[in-house]
């Protein structure tokens, strides 16, 4: 059995900062990702390109791929999957797109794939000479999982908090990092492995982030482990992982409140946790995963 793709999909205004974006998480590098563009762009790298029916492929080093949309989106999807088998897919969205139909295509129409996260960087340079927030980058926000406020060095404080507000009237769950040159670490937006992470470490007066792990090869009662995730506290943002149920296996994804699961093969429940100031609420959280684990005599 196979789990559907993940699919990460970036969004934002044209020039705040997508591209730059999309070569920090290929240069981080762990994983076959297959990146689709509406066109090239930024990534000058001298690969073979492949003609495919509704996709150019461009080869990159460390086994990734670089696509560019040459027919419909979820044709082009499907050819990806089918012709590269990514472990995940990013989705750099044109500026003008219309993030909730992205978002729609991928959630009805395209079983083979799970959204993984939405992804919106707003430029805070134009933020401040425009403040008028348009209806495409209102649905962008709305729709966004993660926010990354980037150029903040080039406006004041005083500026960037204001941005801050603007977003936050917009969506106030998202995960916000305030950034230069999308200087975010990959961990941090998908792909977390199922092992103890470093400390990640604040930047720019933010808190800092911390994760932690469940390990059990104790079976959990479901209606249990359910009601606790679906009550995490807001510090936890993202947490993925496998989890055993009397009824069967499953993976398990968890991003701002939106839990994703599906049945999948596993030998044991291992979930890992991330998010600003965990530490506080890793005891009551572990605890709580203990209290879901059914007793050997049920």
């Amino acid at each position: 059995m196979e789990a559907r793709t993940p699919l990460t999909l970036i969004t934002g205004s044209l020039g705040c900062g997508k591209t730059t974006l999309v070569r920090r998480i290929l240069r981080a590098g762990g994983r076959r990702m297959a990146v689709l563009m509406n066109e090239f762009g930024e990534i000058p790298i001298d690969s073979r390109v492949i003609q495919g029916e509704n996709i150019e492929i461009l080869e990159l080093a460390g086994g990734c791929v670089c696509c560019s949309m040459t027919g419909e989106f979820e044709a082009a999807i499907r050819e990806i999957i089918e012709k590269v088998r990514p472990e995940c897919i990013i989705v750099e969205a044109t500026g003008l797109a219309e993030a909730d139909a992205l978002v729609f295509e991928v959630e009805d129409n395209l079983p083979d794939v799970r959204l993984d996260s939405v992804v919106c960087i707003v430029d805070a340079y134009m933020s401040v000479r425009h403040p008028h927030v348009g209806q495409t980058t209102r649905t962008q926000l709305r729709a966004a999982h993660v926010v990354l406020i980037n150029k903040i060095d080039l406006v004041a404080t005083a500026d960037v908090k204001e941005v801050e507000a603007r977003v936050r009237g917009l969506n106030r769950n998202a995960v916000l990092f305030k950034t230069v040159g999308c200087d975010v670490d990959p961990l941090l937006l998908f792909g977390l492995e199922l092992e103890d992470h470093p400390v990640f470490t604040s930047r720019r007066g933010e808190p800092e982030f911390q994760s932690f792990v469940f390990t059990s090869r104790v079976l959990l009662d479901d209606r249990k482990f359910h009601k606790l995730v679906s009550e995490l506290p807001e510090c936890v943002y993202r947490a993925k992982g496998f989890a055993r149920f009397p009824g069967g296996s499953y993976l398990f994804n968890y991003v701002v409140g939106r839990i994703d699961i599906e049945a999948f093969p596993a030998d044991r429940t291992q979930l890992v946790f991330i998010g600003r100031g965990l530490n506080t609420f890793r005891e009551a959280i572990l605890a709580g995963l203990k209290g879901c684990e059914v007793p050997d005599e049920l």
